[in-house]
């Protein structure tokens, strides 16, 4: 008899746990369910983003389409097109790779977040460094619950010019944590300047059906006079297309220490690494004057700022609020934007153009879903 049970009873305990094995096939065979595991496994290992991705599975648990729809807002673009390298930043570092044989290290390159360094007032999650003299007292809650003006009545009309005082700013091309200094990162090629960055926040514009301008115009030919150059471009767009509701004059930072080592400002967003974004907004103090609307860039500023910090938290570096003008007076919604610093890679600019492109995405299909 007690054979008889042992036997019946292994063979219970086998059917079961071929019935669990097929099971567990079976459910790990679907579509979403390997997207999501697949996607997170490859891209977001235990970076800040992974977490929060897995805490907002495991919170509801079922697939509410979170790769789509919670970061990139428009489903034509998946979370793995903003993370992938193109194809021709990959064929430029492949070109250095082979080309940098003979490299000498001259100086350190430090990667380092820019977060609570010199912040004057935390609103939320926006941090702004106010190096004003006059303005220490704007109410920046206040400010930051107005909302930018911003009215697309017509998607195929020019809502957005990007362009580039400092046209032929550009990256290091390897991370390697050292940099040569016979290597100039300044470049006339629209494939490494800052005209390949500004194409990565146009296509992402482009994407979500708005129709952009981007100007690709060298403007630093002479470095002295750029701005008085690249003004005369901006004036021209906005008598030809009034219809633009922003305007973006996309940078890159330089930052060197008294050692001569370099920082490149650096985010992990969604497992890779992205350099960081200063947005700078300007304001009529002292010598500045002519500059009515500044409080109108300052409250796109403070919008654009809020809404990359909530899609993608540590990419932006302190909102840089300060007595300037750079040719910021010449419309509202009108910003400078630093994308990272001259020791970040181009891969790291170019990512952050993409994560800058979907934030202004969500930015304006916000205004649409009110007007």
């Amino acid at each position: 008899m007690k054979n008889r049970f042992d036997t019946i009873y292994n063979a219970v305990t086998l059917l079961t746990a071929v019935f669990t094995v097929a099971a567990i096939a079976f459910i790990t065979s679907s579509a979403p369910y390997a997207a999501i595991v697949g996607f997170i496994g490859r891209n977001l290992s235990t970076s800040a983003s992974a977490k929060v991705y897995m805490n907002n599975l495991l919170s509801d648990g079922k697939d509410k389409n979170i790769l789509t729809s919670d970061r990139t807002v428009y489903t034509a673009n998946p979370l793995d097109e903003l993370t992938r390298t193109p194809e021709d930043i990959k064929q430029l570092i492949e070109t250095a790779k082979a080309n940098s044989a003979d490299d000498k290290k001259d100086g350190n390159i430090i990667s380092k977040p820019y977060m609570q360094n010199s912040v004057s007032k935390k609103v939320g999650n926006v941090l702004v460094r106010n190096n004003t003299t006059t303005q220490q007292s704007l109410d920046l809650e206040r400010i930051l619950q107005d909302k930018p003006e911003i009215n697309i009545t017509d998607k195929s009309k020019p809502a957005v010019l990007i362009f580039h005082t400092h046209t032929t700013e550009s990256y290091e091309m390897l991370d390697r944590g050292w940099y040569a200094q016979d290597y100039i990162t300044r470049s006339n090629s629209a494939e490494r300047n800052m005209v390949r960055v500004g194409k990565e926040i146009k296509q992402q514009l482009e994407k979500a059906g708005y129709s952009v301008i981007h100007d690709t115009e060298i403007h630093d030919a002479k470095y002295t006079g750029a701005y008085a150059h690249s003004r005369k471009s901006v004036e021209d767009y906005l008598k030809k297309h009034p219809e633009i509701q922003i305007v973006l004059d996309v940078h890159r930072d330089a930052i060197e220490q008294d050692d001569g080592t370099r920082i490149k400002p650096t985010a992990n967003i969604l497992g890779k690494d992205a350099a960081q974004i200063m947005i700078i907004s300007g304001c009529e103090e002292g010598k500045v004057t002519d500059f009515p609307g500044w409080k109108k860039n300052l409250t796109f500023a403070l919008e654009l700022q809020s809404v990359c910090e909530e899609m993608y938290p540590g990419l932006m570096r302190p909102v840089y609020f300060c007595q300037r003008k750079y040719n910021m007076d010449l419309s509202q919604n009108n910003l400078l934007v630093e994308m990272g610093s001259s020791a970040n890679t181009l891969e790291e600019a170019a990512y952050s153009g993409r994560l800058l492109g979907s934030a202004l995405v969500k930015l304006l299909n916000s205004t649409q879903s009110k007007g």
